[in-house]
């Protein structure tokens, strides 16, 4: 079977090591289109802007090289050197200054998520289960969304959910909690994962989950106890005669 320029680049190019490939084709074409129009946008303004266009011929020049080699000299930095798709398995657990209900009732409504998950655009709560989750793409050029049900809900205790089968992307996740070493605080244990489900459809979203999806997952998971705290920090609020109002919970 005939191939393009660009798929032979990689018959150059080791299976490990530097100058590995490492990114796919969906993303290594997306890489080459934003090079080029950043790098005309550069020349266009030469002159007007020398030391801006510079710097903008200079990234367009990155991205077209990262697309044409297929290989992402960051991603290498962080441990990816093939162009296997990326399992994102994020787990961590912390300590939250609220009461557990408290907590677990923040969670349950899980369109608060995108408050403090900035890769989730939003989460629709459509029955007391189900719910239609919509993932950000990188530089925002498009979404991915799936549905999603409650697989396990143990008031105050537990919360596990999972995309329904089908879905564009494997998702899924649990929450526990439990009473803190100090009283009035949670400890919270948080498990998600997006996986590239089987068949073409797997194939055609996998560039989705690189390295610095992965890393954002974790920040923005790890951002809910920065959230929480803040909240916990406001100011409170007076009212017209100036007498204090209670800053209520997000919902």
């Amino acid at each position: 079977m005939a191939t393009t320029a660009l798929e032979r680049t990689t018959m150059y190019n080791g299976s490990s090591g530097h100058g590995s490939v490492n990114i796919n084709w969906p993303e290594r074409y997306v890489s080459i289109a934003a090079g080029v129009k950043l790098a005309f946008s550069g020349l266009t303004h030469i002159f007007k802007s020398p030391f801006t266009s510079v710097l903008k011929l200079g990234a367009g020049g990155y991205l077209v090289n990262r697309g044409i080699t297929g290989h992402c000299e960051l991603y290498s930095k962080i441990g990816k050197h093939t162009t296997e798709p990326v399992n994102v398995n994020i787990r961590t657990s912390f300590t939250v200054n609220k009461p557990r209900h408290e907590v677990y009732e923040f969670w349950r409504q899980l369109d608060n998520l995108p408050l403090f998950m900035k890769h989730l655009e939003s989460v629709e709560i459509l029955d007391q289960t189900r719910s239609h989750w919509v993932l950000k793409l990188p530089t925002n050029i498009a979404t991915v969304s799936w549905d999603a049900e409650i697989v396990n809900d143990e008031p105050g205790q537990v919360i596990g959910w999972s995309s329904l089968p089908g879905s564009i992307i494997d998702n899924a996740g649990k929450v526990t909690f439990k009473d803190g070493m100090e009283e009035g605080t949670t400890l919270v244990d948080v498990v998600i994962s997006y996986q590239p489900p089987a068949g073409g459809v797997g194939t055609g979203v996998a560039h989705i989950l690189s390295p610095l999806f992965k890393n954002m997952v974790d920040n923005d998971v790890r951002n809910f106890k920065q959230y929480m705290d803040i909240e916990e920090t406001v100011s409170i609020a007076q009212d017209a005669e100036g007498r204090p109002l209670a800053v209520g919970f997000p919902s």
